[in-house]
């Protein structure tokens, strides 16, 4: 159990980096949709909030 909340917090960070990165890289070219920005911060939000539920329960699981 705790292996698996490990890969699915490694692949959660992954998305979370991954999202940033196209984010910035949008921000550098300029002149991007801002319909595609928001739709990437908002992706960047809830995988963030995936990342740290993931974390919290694999702390409370290895607290035991």
């Amino acid at each position: 159990m705790n292996t698996l909340l490990i890969i699915l917090l490694v692949m959660a960070m992954a998305g979370v980096l991954g999202v940033l990165v196209a984010g910035m890289v949008g921000l550098v070219r300029g002149g991007g949709d801002p319909a595609r920005s928001n739709r990437l911060m908002r992706w960047r939000v809830i995988l963030q909030f995936a990342a740290l539920a993931l974390f919290a329960l694999l702390l409370s699981l290895l607290g035991r």
